[in-house]
């Protein structure tokens, strides 16, 4: 998805203070549009958009009626009729304080920015941004009065890390949109509300998301696997299912044989597909075309490295027929064989 914002202007902002609900801190409105001084739109644009991965775009939905998603609704009036942002920015502030309701959430500025003339594959559409900061930074400030220095500190916002936001693009209205999504603080349960319950979003089914999706459900799949014989199985079929997501296309059936050979262990990933899909409601086409990027940000992680004590590691990406796994009697140790032909 390629998105770009040279041409993009900060139009109108709408400013909240919204709390915790569990602690009963309430919202905080603000009774207009923030004015906004000329010198910093361009300050305010970096801000609100460079964070974003516009790769990995998602969609609004709902489980049984896309129109029962209360963000989708607010953005879908608010592009219908742009002077009503002020209004909708009071219902998605109360929306996402009715969702704030785990102890770890942090009271934070809310903003609803409207944005024109972003350009998403080639097409100039507008956009609404919602964001949340939640963290604050100590700042120095350095006073300079007649021959001498002050230093005093002042706390505020870091405009180079959002904390948390999203860009709806106005487009595939009837799919739910194209939505890029930011999450800085998502480390718990504590911040999944953010995408799970205020924006209920999920990945849109495209390339890049398909790939991602199979490259997890691959990598899941392998780590429930026994490990009588050591990691190299496991590794192996990492190294086949990066190297078969390298294609243009996939078939789940051939990528299947070709990944893990046996009937058996294809049957049982097939299986194991089937419930991977309903556990995270997604869904996993029988063909698809890939993207190479998507395998890029998806590494194999730990799962071709095995860690021997704290002595060795061996890092396998391919031929795994040279190296092999056996037991010493007289040492009470395992070991491998590495074959190879020259040392690098």
């Amino acid at each position: 998805m390629k998105v770009s914002y040279i041409d993009t202007k900060v139009e109108s902002i709408c400013l909240h203070i919204v709390g915790n609900k569990m602690a009963d801190e309430g919202i905080g409105f603000s009774k207009t549009h923030l004015v906004i001084p000329n010198e910093l739109k361009d300050t305010l644009l970096k801000y609100f958009v460079s964070s974003f991965n516009t790769e990995e775009i998602y969609t609004f939905y709902h489980h049984s009626d896309l129109l029962l998603n209360e963000v989708y609704c607010y953005c879908s009036k608010i592009f219908a009729f742009t002077e009503c942002l002020y209004e909708q920015s009071i219902n998605l502030a109360k929306h996402l304080y009715d969702n704030s309701t785990h102890p770890k959430i942090k009271m934070g500025e809310f903003y609803v920015v409207y944005f024109r003339n972003c350009v998403i594959n080639n097409q100039l559409v507008d956009a609404i941004g919602i964001f949340k900061s939640e963290n604050k930074e100590t700042f120095l400030k350095i006073n300079h009065k007649e021959e001498n220095f002050e230093i005093e500190s002042e706390t505020g916002i870091s405009i180079n890390k959002l904390d948390k936001g999203c860009l709806v693009f106005n487009i595939e209205k009837e799919n739910g949109y194209l939505v890029a999504v930011v999450d800085n603080t998502n480390k718990g349960s504590d911040a999944k509300y953010w995408t799970d319950d205020f924006l209920h979003v999920r990945p849109r089914k495209d390339s890049f998301n398909q790939t991602q999706n199979m490259l997890s459900l691959c990598k899941s799949f392998v780590s429930q696997l026994p490990s009588d014989n050591g990691k190299v199985e496991k590794a192996t079929y990492m190294n086949r299912s990066v190297e078969a997501l390298k294609e243009e296309s996939v078939n789940v059936e051939t990528f299947a044989e070709q990944v893990f050979e046996t009937p058996e262990l294809v049957s049982e990933f097939k299986q194991y597909k089937e419930s991977y899909q309903k556990e995270r409601d997604i869904e996993i086409d029988d063909s698809f075309a890939t993207a190479s990027n998507a395998i890029k940000r998806r590494a194999t992680g730990t799962m071709t490295t095995i860690k021997l004590d704290k002595n060795f590691d061996i890092n396998i990406h391919g031929g795994e027929q040279y190296i092999k796994r056996g037991y010493d009697e007289k040492r009470k140790m395992h070991y491998y064989q590495l074959f190879f032909k020259e040392e690098k």
